[in-house]
């Protein structure tokens, strides 16, 4: 890899290679559309060999052909449509036309859109979400483990850099895993073409953006394990990377024009400082830094001030939910993406969807800094950027602060108690995805030194506190390991492959430790989707004191005690400061053993968590 990229020259040999090489009429996109969507604007994206030199001719009732933009690169047309709400489903052609030369023609079809229920339903605090890299679950179709017109050929599992050859029938294979764990959304890492030469099975630099990586599975088979998902009572988050797209994908190999990406003279890496965005006191240049910036060599960053890259964004992700049916999105590298671009796309998302659920990526160092970029103007930013909710990894560091024995004023459990008691700061913080680890970071149980105690009052608080918790893939089954580098923490799952020498997927399968920990995971998640108290009710919590910390879920029907000892040693606490809550229950079911116990003297082991159901007072 060249430590410098001189990003001009390549735009212009790549530009030079590829225009002898493209089809006369190689793409379309979007392929089709919908009659009856919200937005009548549509702008075609045609990419074809010198298609700039030909007209366009397009005859169909109820669609217009408002504008044709010639760009820099003479392969591509930008076409723009209005397309009128009586406008009726059906095919027309497009052509294109040059004297003295054959015409070109594609025949493009406008869908009926599909109303039915279950589709788009969102992802809410009632849900718990699984989070699955594809490449690393399960091998349901090994036929499609390597193709021969993909730049990285072949699978070898035992290196974390290459494929392993998970794919989305190996997901469908294992829902009633996740259905009997309590799970009811699956957030896949992304799952379109990562055509790159190495390392892309994580997914997050695009060389396609209206294709499911063939090693994956197809856009028909991704469809149906949406309506999978749907019939088992599974949503759905499809992940997207508005900020950069893979070097390979010919968007950005054979580009429109050298404005579609951020450049630089040479190769110029993000300073990765969130605090630049936010800054009153910033200097622009490392404003610019921030959010111009590439994340890698093979992540071209996208200027997202274009109006064609807009475009295109924008109705690429109105495309999947409405060709898919799928419930919410979860952005990518939320900060290093241009405001105003995505407030604006967040708005038109949720006019075609109303009830699809968004939450941004925000891997920051303070509340406030999570606020920030979070709908509602709530922190003086003077600007709303739409967002409904983020990753809440600041909640994360005070649970594992809590957890792992720190003490003080502010710290320790003092900082878990400070962290929620800023709820004010958002709009809605329930609206927050909770977790305590993902792709990118350390394992929940080895951060918690594969301390089982801890590891369930992690798992406690992770599935009783507000928000939507998620789990990362094989959390319930003790996988551990610390991201130096990631790829240790993205082994396959045990059993996803024929020939594993165990199958976790099973009770069977699973050692005595790791059932312990799989039937305390499924015991809390499935109690919590029974329980409106722990998915809208509202939370309660008091100043720890002498390491005791404990927070009420309650709303009209059930009130849930959290109680947590955050000292390595058992302490007694009683339950008179708690009355006010407590109300005249004297006694309260353990809802991991299902035993009732007295209300009056809790005894709560070392680093051990209880929920408490409480229960009414029946009197004779």
């Amino acid at each position: 890899m060249k430590k410098y990229l001189l990003i001009t020259t390549c735009w212009l040999l790549l530009a030079t290679g590829a225009m002898a090489q493209i089809p006369a009429l190689e793409r379309v996109e979007p392929m089709f559309w919908w009659a009856g969507m919200s937005n009548p604007n549509l702008q075609l994206v045609i990419h074809g060999s010198k298609i700039a030199q030909r007209n366009v001719v397009l005859n169909y009732p109820g669609v217009k052909l408002k504008a044709v933009h010639k760009v820099e690169n003479p392969d591509y047309l930008f076409l723009d449509l209005l397309i009128a709400p009586a406008a009726k489903p059906g095919s027309f052609p497009i052509k294109f036309t040059l004297a003295g030369q054959k015409d070109l023609t594609y025949t493009y079809a406008l869908k009926k859109r599909d109303r039915s229920a279950g589709r788009a339903q969102g992802v809410t605090s009632k849900d718990v979400i699984y989070l699955i890299m594809p490449d690393r679950f399960a091998n349901g179709d090994p036929a499609n483990d390597s193709f021969s017109n993909l730049r990285e050929k072949g699978i070898n599992r035992d290196s974390m850099f290459y494929r392993h050859g998970g794919d989305i029938k190996g997901i469908m294979n294992h829902l009633d895993y996740l259905k009997s764990l309590g799970i009811t959304a699956i957030w896949l890492t992304p799952e379109i073409e990562n055509d790159e030469p190495s390392a892309s099975y994580h997914g997050y630099a695009v060389t396609d953006y209206y294709k499911i990586d063939p090693r994956y599975g197809t856009n028909e088979l991704y469809k149906q394990f949406v309506e999978k998902c749907h019939s088992m009572g599974i949503k759905v988050v499809k992940d997207l990377v508005h900020n950069h797209a893979g070097t390979e994908g010919y968007l950005i190999s054979d580009m429109p024009m050298k404005s579609w990406v951020h450049q630089w003279p040479v190769y110029t890496k993000s300073n990765f400082r969130d605090a630049a965005v936010m800054d009153p006191h910033a200097s622009p240049t490392d404003r610019k830094l921030m959010l111009d910036g590439w994340f890698d060599h093979r992540m071209a960053d996208l200027n997202e001030n274009n109006i064609y890259v807009q475009n295109y964004l924008t109705q690429n992700h109105i495309w999947w939910v409405e060709y898919a049916g799928i419930d919410g999105f979860r952005l990518d590298t939320y900060p290093y993406n241009d405001a105003a671009y995505m407030a604006k796309w967040a708005q038109a998302v949720k006019a075609e969807f109303p009830n699809l659920s968004i939450f941004g990526e925000t891997l920051v160092w303070s509340a406030a800094n999570q606020a920030f970029f979070t709908q509602g103007n709530t922190v003086n930013r003077g600007f709303d950027t739409n967002l409904p909710g983020v990753t809440d990894g600041v909640l994360k560091d005070a649970i594992y602060e809590a957890i792992n024995g720190k003490d003080g004023w502010t710290d320790g459990v003092g900082r878990l108690y400070s962290i929620l008691a800023q709820d004010f700061l958002y709009q809605d913080a329930s609206r927050n995805t909770i977790f305590l680890d993902n792709h990118d970071m350390s394992r929940m149980l080895s951060v918690v030194g594969e301390d089982i105690s801890k590891y369930k009052s992690a798992m406690a608080m992770l599935l009783t506190m507000r928000g939507v918790p998620q789990l990362y893939y094989g959390d319930e089954i003790l996988m551990k390991n610390f991201s130096n580098p990631d790829g240790l923490v993205r082994e396959d799952f045990p059993g996803g492959w024929a020939g594993d020498k165990s199958n976790k997927f099973t009770a069977d399968g699973r050692s005595k430790k790791e059932s312990d920990a799989f039937n305390y995971v499924s015991k809390l998640a499935n109690y919590r989707k029974n329980i409106t108290a722990l998915q809208t009710g509202k939370l309660m919590q008091y100043v720890p004191e002498k390491g005791i910390y404990v927070y009420f879920r309650y709303d009209a029907v059930k009130t849930v005690m959290v109680v947590f000892n955050s000292s390595d040693k058992p302490q007694d606490t009683g339950t008179e400061r708690y009355l006010e809550r407590i109300g005249d229950a004297k006694k309260a079911r353990n809802i991991i053993t299902d035993e009732n116990i007295d209300l009056g003297q809790l005894s709560i082991p070392a680093k051990s968590t209880l929920v408490l159901e409480l229960l009414p007072n029946v009197t004779h």
